[in-house]
């Protein structure tokens, strides 16, 4: 053989080699996030439908839990790939040459962006799916009972979705775009296809970002103030766990002398009162113990250090609004290439990208915050083993959609630089000015007001209270005063 074969044989090993590398990388990684998934999930699971009677039941539930697991894991893998892709960024630039981190290169990155795209539009559109029919199913009428039977169903009805779906996107991409060539496209289901109904998903999730994000932020203060062990200025703990042992012992009296009420009473709904003021008493008490640091300065700092992220996004959006009027390289577009650790994509370099990923990761908590804040989606907050199968399906497709946006969202806000690798950078609507930056200023907008109004309505609501205002006896103001005359009668 010729030297020529030799360098051809020895660049093509090379390449399977670095090609096995990734593989095993992406599946340790994701083997991590399915683990912690696993564990998360079976914490809220429902015990009593994995240990039913019906054998059948208990499979169907297993199963569809597995699916959950891959679909959550697959949620936090969107969450932490952009993070992961801009400190993987700045961990080349600074360190170019060193030999332990040869495995962190462009193509690792790109391959895990396409593998996060490929599971979002397969938990998306089959398995999420698959699942929710799978635990309603029963079996064909008249067909032998059993699991076969149910996954018979389900691949029918799953069919009929996709068949429904199919048609529905076919007549939406016609009314927006009437052109032949992209009628034309759909006929290729792989290529076109799920890009575009992944990129109809995900527009959804972004706008459902800009709708829990700017609430979630607001309600960040409040579920701080909840965690976190007020000043005496601001909480009167001895005055809570005496109003808590008061309203215990009243209704542990009444369930302990059902007749001394003459309404019937609901026992139950008594019994479960007095587990929670029981389990309020107890973090009342814990709270009561906290330090004087942990009081006085642990609150104040929580509260500034959220102030300032929160203002750091505001401004962020701001900046980027303007640079939207006047640089066109300010619109999110896709990087095809993968060279990474050439260029820093803040300039305020690593400490740029610090703030970067730590707001990144802020809006995303603030958005799942707003997200079960809101009321159309309260209901599907999850409890502690006590969450049904059908429930914890709901959680997993709404995160998913999320964070399978938040890519998007956040190349969107100006929150990076970092262009958007793989099929993510494929949405056509990333291209148009105008959605960009009325999208842009709806955020600014909205966050602005929730932050107004919340921080109005808490600061009036903690003066009465620390005032002692709360306590005066102040006229009703839906109902009139009575007159003079009505006085002296």
């Amino acid at each position: 053989m010729e030297a020529a074969d030799y360098e051809v044989l020895s660049v093509r090993e090379q390449l399977f080699h670095e090609r096995v590398r990734e593989c095993i990388i992406s599946t340790l990684l994701f083997a991590i996030l399915y683990i912690l998934c696993h564990i998360a999930l079976t914490r809220f699971k429902k015990p009593a439908e994995f240990t039913t009677v019906d054998d059948e039941d208990a499979t169907v539930n297993k199963i569809a839990l597995e699916l959950c697991t891959f679909t959550l894991a697959v949620a936090l893998g969107a969450v932490l790939l952009l993070p992961f892709s801009i400190i993987s960024n700045e961990v080349l630039l600074s360190l170019p040459r060193n030999y332990y981190i040869q495995w962190l290169n462009g193509s690792l990155i790109h391959g895990l962006w396409n593998l996060v795209f490929l599971f979002s539009n397969l938990s998306l559109i089959f398995l999420m799916p698959f699942a929710y029919f799978f635990t309603e199913s029963e079996g064909f009428a008249g067909s032998r009972k059993g699991v076969l039977g149910r996954v018979y169903e389900t691949v029918v009805m799953l069919m009929l979705l996709t068949l429904l779906v199919l048609g529905m996107v076919w007549v939406a991409s016609a009314i927006v775009d009437n052109n032949k060539a992209s009628r034309e496209s759909l006929y290729d289901f792989w290529e076109y296809y799920l890009p575009y109904l992944y990129s109809c998903i995900s527009f959804l999730g972004v706008l459902l970002l800009l709708v829990c994000t700017p609430l979630g932020l607001a309600r960040m203060f409040s579920v701080t103030g909840k965690l976190l062990v007020k000043p005496r200025l601001l909480e009167d703990l001895e005055e809570q766990l005496y109003c808590s042992a008061f309203e215990e012992a009243a209704l542990t009296r009444r369930i302990c002398n059902p007749t001394s009420c003459w309404l019937p009473l609901d026992m139950e709904l008594l019994h479960r009162q007095v587990l929670a003021l029981q389990t309020q008493r107890v973090l009342l008490e814990k709270r009561q113990k906290a330090s004087a640091w942990q009081r006085n300065l642990g609150y104040p700092l929580a509260m500034l250090f959220l102030l300032v992220l929160t203002g750091l996004s505001v401004l962020v959006v701001a900046i980027n609004i303007l640079e939207l009027l006047i640089d066109e390289a300010a619109m999110p577009r896709g990087m095809q290439g993968t060279s990474l650790g050439q260029v820093s994509f803040s300039k305020l370099g690593s400490f740029g990208a610090v703030i970067q990923v730590v707001l990144i990761f802020y809006l995303m908590v603030s958005s799942v915050v707003g997200f079960y804040s809101s009321p159309l989606f309260r209901g599907l907050w999850p409890r502690w083993h006590d969450t049904a199968m059908t429930q914890i399906i709901g959680n997993c497709v709404c995160l998913l959609v999320l964070s399978s946006a938040l890519p998007v969202f956040s190349r969107t806000l100006g929150l990076t630089r970092f262009d958007l690798l793989g099929d993510f950078g494929r949405f056509n609507w990333l291209g148009n000015f105008y959605i960009v930056f009325l999208y842009n200023a709806a955020f600014a907008g909205l966050t602005t007001l929730c932050l107004v109004k919340t921080f109005t309505a808490a600061v009036r609501a903690e003066l009465i209270r620390a005032f002692g205002l709360d306590r005066l006896p102040l006229p009703v103001s839906g109902f009139p005063r009575a007159s003079r005359k009505t006085q002296h009668q």
